[in-house]
């Protein structure tokens, strides 16, 4: 794949993200400043649909990414997103909020990432077979969301959440966060949805686990950060916000 066409994709994966509609060359080159011709681009797009990364679902519509376009985005083009000192107060505040309702742990991470990326958020304790989830309102608002058969099937994969997270981590490495999309997922009845695992563990050394199940069109670098740090403040053991100028200590 040349830059261009690089370029080409990870302005229709942002673009697609946003607007959940086919992307035609006309708004790469008006919205995105693509440095070509509307002719130009509609050849790289041909030649990225032939390659496999983009789709199109209809004859006069413009393309879409494939699986393997967003795991060529993923891998080769997506920069991994630190949260700012100030996003990371606020989470650190919004947590402590939760908690101070006297919900426990794993059904406040999942309420709050939940809020924080409108995906279906799940967090459990893998030693308790304890699992919460939260957002499936939302994810089932989503357009990728509207036929029946794809609401059961999502639905019914909350039934077994618990054997689903243990085989999964089993196979993952200490501290790794994995992306799942698409096909590739390891829920066959899920594999139009992409999905971001991510295990830890508490002081007390049980073991848990964090994921966000969404349309394949998610946040990929927003998603994997706010994760991965609501997982360092879980297992961390010396999580500290400050509010009204005071130190408090989430656990």
């Amino acid at each position: 794949m040349n830059k261009r066409q690089e370029k080409i994709l990870e302005c229709i994966v942002e673009e697609y993200t946003s607007t959940a509609v086919p992307i035609g060359s006309k708004v790469l080159v008006e919205k995105y400043g693509i440095d070509a011709s509307s002719a130009t681009i509609r050849n790289e797009m041909v030649e990225l649909e032939e390659m496999g990364y983009l789709y199109q679902p209809h004859i006069s519509a413009g393309r879409i990414p494939t699986d393997k376009g967003y795991r060529y985005f993923v891998e080769e083009i997506m920069k991994d997103r630190e949260l700012s000192k100030k996003e990371q107060m606020k989470l650190q505040e919004e947590l402590l909020k939760l908690k101070a309702k006297n919900m426990r742990l794993s059904r406040t991470s999942a309420k709050l990432l939940s809020g924080l990326t409108g995906n279906l958020a799940i967090s459990g304790i893998l030693d308790k077979d304890e699992f919460d989830d939260f957002g499936m309102r939302d994810l089932l608002s989503e357009p990728e969301f509207q036929k029946l058969d794809d609401i059961c099937r999502l639905t019914e994969t909350m039934d077994y959440i618990d054997e689903m997270f243990d085989k999964i981590v089993k196979e993952m490495k200490e501290g790794e966060t994995k992306i799942f999309i698409g096909a590739e997922n390891p829920v066959d009845k899920i594999s139009n949805c992409s999905m971001i695992v991510s295990p830890y563990k508490l002081k007390n050394g049980q073991r848990g686990v964090l994921a966000l199940i969404g349309p394949k069109r998610m946040k990929y670098a927003k998603n994997k950060s706010l994760i991965e740090y609501i997982k360092k403040m879980l297992g961390s053991a010396n999580v500290i916000v400050m509010v009204g100028g005071i130190n408090i200590l989430i656990y």
